[in-house]
C-alpha cells in the first residue's frame, strides 16, 4: 500500500481534472449541466478544501433523465440476457482497471480511510460480476400444473427505477443497488448524495465506456429536496431503492404514495453487540472495535451498543478503553490511518452534540469525547461507559466513532436491552454456548445477525432490516424480486368444462 505522499501525488491529477471540469449530470449517455445552470460546491472533509463544482439537478433534469430511461427500457428489457451479462462484466473489468483512482477519490471525498476504501472498487466489481452471472436466470419461473392447466410463472423487469445512494460508502453502495437493477433489465436514474459525488461520476464514465446503451443508466446530481423529491414523485419511475436515514425513508414513502411506487429502504441502525462471559473475549474485543470504529463509525451496520455481561465487564471495558485510545486518527490517504474525518461539518456537529448529551445523562466518557484540531472534521474515537439502555446515547443513532457500553446480568436482560430501540438492522452475539446463541438470535429483533463474527458480507444472503431500519432485502434473488414483477400464464391441457351462461334451459 502506498504511503501518504505517494497517494497524494497519484490523486493530484484527478483533483486537477475535477476542479477544471466539475461534475455534471449524465442523461441519455451525454454529459450535461443542470437545466438551470446552477451548481453547488463540493469540499473535502480532510481539510475543507474545494474539490469542484457539481451540477445542481432539479425536477426538469430528473424529468429528462426519466424520459431517457423510459425510452431505453424496451430495448434493454428485450436485449439478449447474455449480452446484458457481458456488458456488466465489462463494467466490472473497467472498475478493476481504475481501482486505485476510485479508492483515492473516495477517500478524499468522504474522509474514509484508504485502508478500507482500497477494497471499495474490488467489492463494487464483485457486485457487478455476481449479478452479471445471475442475469441469465433473472426471468426463470416455476411450473405449477393443475388438473386442467399447465401454470407457469416468469418475471419481467418493473421498468425505470430510481436509486438514491448515501455519502458514507457511495461507490460500493451504488454498485450494490445498480448492478441488480441492470441485470434484471430495468433502466436507472441514479441520484448520489450531494456530500460525495465524485465516484458516482467515475462509475458513470465506466458504464459508458463499457458500451451500456444510451439512456439505460442516467445520473442526476443534486439535493434531496429538489432532485430527490422529483425522482420519488415521478409517475414514470416504478420503484425507488434508497439507502439513508429512517426519517428520509419515511418521507420518500409519502412522496411515492400517489404513484403507488414500490420502495426498498436500507435505513438507520442502533445495533447491539452482546458479549457473554463464555465468549472468546479476545476475538470479541477485536470485533467490537472493528464494527464501530472502522469506516469512521459511519455505517448502518455498526455495532454502536456494547452489551457486556457484568461478570466480565470491568476487565473487558478496561482492555477496550486502552485500545480505543490507541486508534490512529489522521489523513485518510495515509495507510496507517484507522479513522479519518467525518463527512461534513454539519454531521460532525451532530456527533459532537452527543458528547454533551452523555455528560448530561451522567455517563462516563472513558475515551475521546472531543473534536481534533481546527482543520477538517475530525472527532476522537469515543467510548461511553456506565450507561443504561434507556438513555438517548443508547437509543439514538449517532453515526460516528462512538460506542456506548451497557452492562447486563443475564440472557433475559440482554435481549430486553437489545430490543428496546426502534431500529432492527443487525445484531452480533458472542458466546460459545450453542443453545444460547440459537435462543438469543431467535429472540433478537433484527434482520441480520452474526454469531461469533463481525459483519461478513455474502452476496447470496438477504441484506436488510426490520422496524425503523428498513423495508425489503438486497442480495441474491431478493434483489431480483424487488426489481421485477411476477407474471403467471395458464395453458389449458385439454377441453376442460367451461360454465355456460345465457343459454336457454
Amino acid at each position: 500500500m502506498n504511503n501518504l505522499e505517494t497517494n497524494i501525488k497519484i490523486l493530484q491529477p484527478f483533483l486537477t481534472r475535477f476542479k477544471k471540469e466539475g461534475i455534471g449530470n449524465n442523461i441519455n449517455g451525454q454529459p450535461a449541466p443542470s437545466s438551470s445552470g446552477e451548481t453547488f460546491a463540493n469540499y473535502s472533509p480532510v481539510d475543507n478544501s474545494f474539490i469542484c463544482s457539481v451540477a445542481k439537478g432539479n425536477s426538469e433534469d430528473v424529468n429528462q433523465a426519466t424520459l431517457a430511461a423510459k425510452e431505453a427500457f424496451p430495448g434493454w428489457r428485450d436485449i439478449d440476457a447474455k449480452t446484458r451479462k457481458n456488458i456488466l462484466h465489462k463494467i466490472a473489468d473497467l472498475i478493476i482497471s481504475r481501482a486505485e483512482e476510485i479508492a483515492l477519490c473516495e477517500s478524499w471525498d468522504t474522509g474514509q480511510a484508504i485502508r478500507f476504501m482500497s477494497k471499495a472498487a474490488l467489492r463494487g466489481a464483485e457486485n457487478f460480476r455476481y449479478y452479471a452471472d445471475m442475469a441469465l436466470q433473472a426471468r426463470d419461473g416455476k411450473s405449477l400444473p393443475s388438473p386442467t392447466l399447465l401454470n407457469v410463472t416468469t418475471r419481467v423487469p418493473i421498468g425505470p427505477v430510481g436509486i438514491i445512494t448515501p455519502w458514507n460508502t457511495p461507490f460500493m453502495l451504488s454498485t450494490w443497488k445498480i448492478a441488480p437493477a441492470l441485470a434484471t433489465g430495468c433502466t436507472v436514474v441514479h441520484k448520489p448524495a450531494e456530500f460525495s459525488p465524485m465516484t458516482a461520476s467515475l462509475l458513470m464514465e465506466i458504464a459508458d465506456e463499457a458500451g451500456l446503451p444510451k439512456g439505460v443508466w442516467n445520473l442526476v446530481n443534486g439535493f434531496g429536496e429538489d432532485a430527490g423529491v422529483a425522482l420519488t414523485e415521478h409517475q414514470d419511475i416504478k420503484a425507488i431503492a434508497f439507502v439513508g436515514e429512517s426519517k428520509t425513508g419515511s418521507a420518500i414513502m409519502r412522496q411515492g404514495a400517489d404513484t403507488l411506487k414500490r420502495v426498498h429502504f436500507e435505513l438507520g441502525g442502533k445495533n447491539p453487540v452482546i458479549v457473554f462471559d463464555d465468549a472468546d473475549l479476545d476475538r470479541a474485543l477485536d470485533a467490537v472495535i472493528f464494527m464501530i470504529y472502522s469506516l469512521n463509525g459511519e455505517r448502518c451496520t455498526s455495532s454502536s451498543r456494547l452489551l457486556v455481561q457484568s461478570s466480565i465487564a470491568e476487565e473487558f471495558i478496561s482492555k477496550l478503553t486502552t485500545r480505543v485510545k490507541n486508534i490512529k486518527v489522521g489523513n485518510p490517504l495515509d495507510p496507517r490511518t484507522e479513522i479519518g474525518p467525518l463527512i461534513h461539518k454539519v454531521h460532525m456537529e451532530k456527533v459532537l452534540s452527543y458528547f454533551q448529551v452523555a455528560k448530561d445523562e451522567g455517563v462516563k466518557i472513558a475515551a475521546g469525547g472531543a473534536r481534533i484540531g481546527n482543520e477538517g472534521w475530525y472527532v476522537e474515537p469515543t467510548l461511553f461507559t456506565e450507561a443504561s439502555g434507556d438513555m438517548r446515547i443508547s437509543q439514538e443513532e449517532i453515526f460516528g466513532p462512538v460506542l456506548t457500553a451497557i452492562q447486563f446480568q443475564d440472557e433475559e436482560e440482554a435481549i430486553r436491552i437489545a430490543n428496546s430501540v426502534r431500529y432492527g438492522l443487525t445484531g452480533y452475539i458472542w458466546t460459545n454456548n450453542l443453545a444460547r446463541s440459537m435462543r438469543v438470535s431467535n429472540a433478537l429483533e433484527a434482520g441480520m445477525i452474526w454469531v461469533n463474527s463481525e459483519n461478513v458480507r455474502h452476496l447470496p444472503t438477504p441484506f436488510g432490516g426490520i422496524k425503523d431500519s428498513g423495508i425489503g432485502r438486497d442480495g441474491g434473488d431478493w434483489s431480483f424480486e424487488f426489481y421485477m414483477e411476477q407474471k403467471h400464464v395458464g395453458f389449458a391441457l385439454g377441453n376442460h368444462r367451461i360454465p355456460k351462461l345465457g343459454i336457454e334451459s
